[in-house]
């Protein structure tokens, strides 16, 4: 079969020119990611590779996923080389950051345990390892700032409270939330869990500087301590 290329496409149908046409919010994901692609390959146009890019995302929602491959995933695809992967991963990037952004400004203050859970989600339940966010936030429960301070298996031998309030000093904080996921998708806290957030919690109160919540993150689910009357 032969290859179609963009060319010979209807020119009202080009996703360059619909979109200077029509506006970028009416492009379809396949549209949009052909157009930052530019170029297919010798066998694909630029919107089938798009197609293909987002078929590697298969069980998750259309682009989102693309915040979630891997560089070698994406070059995998023919068509999009080291160059290409790159710059797919840093939009995926910076996406992610833009939709974070967003979702502090919505959010405003970090009050419930469903708050963190919302901010954190989407970023820590596809993640195959542990990672432990210390939320540092001011007398309103605005979040100043958020810092990863572990990755991989989550306990106490290996998280530092002093590395904790030492930036939450840096900062000013008055309170610290701790956040981290479950690989295995289920938020239930575990032995080494509880442990750590009393380490955490008896480090925070003798220098004024409360532990507010320590939630854990599933799949599509979460745990709280402070919700759960364990803080």
């Amino acid at each position: 079969m032969e290859r179609k290329t963009m060319k010979d496409m209807p020119v009202n149908d080009r996703p360059y020119e619909k979109c200077v046409r029509m506006g970028a919010e009416n492009l379809s994901d396949e549209e949009l990611l052909s157009i930052i692609i530019r170029t297919g390959s010798r066998e694909f146009n630029s919107l089938e590779t798009a197609r293909k890019i987002l078929a590697l995302n298969y069980p998750r929602d259309g682009i989102l996923g693309l915040c979630h491959l891997s560089l070698s995933e994406l070059t995998s695809v023919g068509g999009i080389g080291t160059v290409k992967g790159v710059q797919l991963l840093c939009i995926g990037e910076l996406s992610r950051r833009i939709s974070k952004r967003f979702a502090v400004a919505e959010i405003a203050h970090f009050h419930t345990p469903e708050a963190v859970a919302q901010y954190y989600m989407e970023d820590m339940r596809h993640m195959e390892q542990e990672h432990m966010y210390a939320m540092f936030l001011d007398t309103k429960q605005g979040l100043i700032k958020d810092i990863l301070i572990s990755k991989g298996t989550v306990n106490a031998s290996v998280v530092s409270p002093r590395e904790i309030f030492v930036e939450a000093f840096k900062h000013r904080a008055v309170g610290v939330i701790l956040a981290h996921n479950h690989p295995s998708g289920d938020p239930t806290p575990s032995k080494e869990d509880c442990l750590l957030t009393k380490r955490v919690k008896e480090a925070g109160s003798l220098i004024g500087v409360q532990l507010l919540d320590h939630v854990v993150i599933g799949d599509n689910s979460y745990s709280s301590f402070k919700k759960e009357g364990m803080l």
